[in-house]
């Protein structure tokens, strides 16, 4: 049986091929999955900051002018 083709690649060598091919598609995917990850961490990281003024405002806030 002669696996090989016109070309001079076997069914193994193209197999591989697309399997080298998959991998870096899942790879690339990957990269761009963490990428956005480490942006909407960074977001979070600012609104937490932002949070954190605004609840040390309110807390001043009470301080000087107490409910009731």
């Amino acid at each position: 049986m002669d696996t090989m083709e016109p070309h001079g690649h076997g069914m193994a060598a193209d197999i591989l091929t697309s399997e080298v091919a998959n991998a870096r598609q899942r790879i690339l995917r990957a990269e761009i999955a963490l990428e956005r990850t480490e942006q909407m961490l960074a977001e979070n990281i600012g609104l937490r900051g932002k949070m954190r003024c605004l609840v040390e405002a309110a807390d001043r806030l009470v301080r000087i002018d107490p409910p009731g």
